[in-house]
């Protein structure tokens, strides 16, 4: 992906606590990307939800 394709994407700056565009902080930092500005700002919120997911999967596939 190139950072033409990234232009008008949201992340999430885990530094900051708050939603960037792409020209924010390094990559290193940041969470996305993502479409939206909500999207971006519920990212902590969406990766904890998946985990939940994941480990009961998880759960089910040891019996």
């Amino acid at each position: 992906m190139s950072t033409e394709d990234l232009t008008g994407t949201y992340w999430y700056c885990q530094k900051h606590s708050t939603v960037e565009q792409f020209d924010g902080c390094g990559s290193h930092q940041r969470i996305g990307p993502f479409d939206t500005e909500a999207e971006a700002a519920k990212a902590l919120d969406t990766i904890a939800e998946r985990n939940r997911r994941y480990d009961a999967e998880d759960a089910a596939w040891d019996g």
